[in-house]
Formats: C-alpha cells, sequence, structure tokens
C-alpha cells in the first residue's frame, strides 16, 4: 500500500480527521471489493495529497470506529470535514467520484 494511504485505528482516528479533508476507507482485508478499491485509493491519495488525507480503518481490528459511524457493509467510504462527516458513499467508488466529493469540499 502507498505511503500517502494512512491506517488508522481506535486510538489515532479522532486525531486525524478533527482537522482538514479527511476521506476514510472502513475496509476489511478478507473483502473482495476492498482489494479493488485499493488502487483506487492510492492513485487519489497521489492526486490529493494538498487537498486531503486518505485514510483507511479494518473494521476488524478498529470494530468500535466502525460501530461509531454505523457501518454495515464494506467498503464504505465516508469524506469527513473538520472531523464532521459530509458524504458517505457504500461500495466500489471510481476515483472520478471521490475526487470530485473531496473537491466540492475543499
Amino acid at each position: 500500500m502507498s505511503d500517502l494511504v494512512i491506517e488508522a485505528n481506535s486510538d489515532n482516528f479522532g486525531k486525524i480527521i478533527e482537522q482538514g479533508i479527511s476521506l476514510v476507507d472502513f475496509w476489511a482485508p478478507w473483502c473482495g471489493p476492498c482489494k479493488m478499491q485499493v488502487p483506487i485509493l492510492e492513485e487519489l491519495a497521489a492526486e490529493t495529497r494538498d487537498e486531503a488525507r486518505i485514510l483507511k480503518v479494518n473494521v476488524d481490528e478498529a470494530e468500535d470506529v466502525a460501530m461509531k459511524y454505523g457501518i454495515q457493509a464494506i467498503p464504505t467510504l465516508i469524506l469527513f470535514k473538520d472531523g464532521r462527516e459530509v458524504r458517505r458513499f457504500v461500495g466500489v467508488q471510481s476515483g472520478e467520484s471521490l475526487a470530485n466529493a473531496i473537491t466540492a469540499q475543499s
């Protein structure tokens, strides 16, 4: 995985998303569609590095975070601005739709 995509967990999640724009991918290693999302997120992280942070949260390891945000299907991607949810996507998303959502918040 690209070093531009941040692995977040229960300990650091809140601190990372509290300022600016963050796109969070809730995923699990056993999830096929989640694996399809990875290269899209890596490319997006390179394209938007000055606009937003791209994070991944493993729902098996950070169950409390997944529960807090009501994650019922994966991949679920949530766009946060200054710690508040502004948009939610369920299922594999195109880089274009995610980039447009980030740009709309900038």
